[in-house]
């Protein structure tokens, strides 16, 4: 069973940073797509980040140039780093590991407010 779990969310003011991190008890993690998403009150979860096996990645738009995505194989473990964040990235961000199967995480709350 594969279990995710996140840490690093809080209250943050505009412009501040928070990193995120995902630890994952799954010896698959090395071969597994890993991705950042949130949800925000009303909305549709949507992909914030996604990074593949080899390092390539991938951004949402609304993201590019402010978020990283990296990941550490050798600690099972994928981060999350949010700088310049604004009001609008208030969210619940969840961890989620593909490989052939989607898992998640519990979530974890990202707050940016003054």
């Amino acid at each position: 069973q594969v279990q995710l779990v996140e840490s690093g969310g809080g209250l943050v003011e505009p412009g501040g940073s928070l990193r995120l991190s995902c630890a994952a008890s799954a010896s698959i993690f090395s071969v597994a797509v890993m991705g950042w998403y949130r949800q925000a009150p009303g909305k549709q979860r949507e992909l914030v980040a996604r990074i593949y096996t080899g390092g390539s990645t991938l951004y949402a738009d609304s993201v590019k140039g402010r978020f990283t995505i990296s990941r550490d194989n050798a600690k099972n473990t994928v981060y999350l780093q949010m700088n310049s964040l604004k009001p609008e990235d208030t969210a619940v961000y969840y961890c989620n590991l593909y490989h052939f199967v989607d898992y998640w995480g519990q979530g974890t709350q990202v707050t940016v407010s003054s």
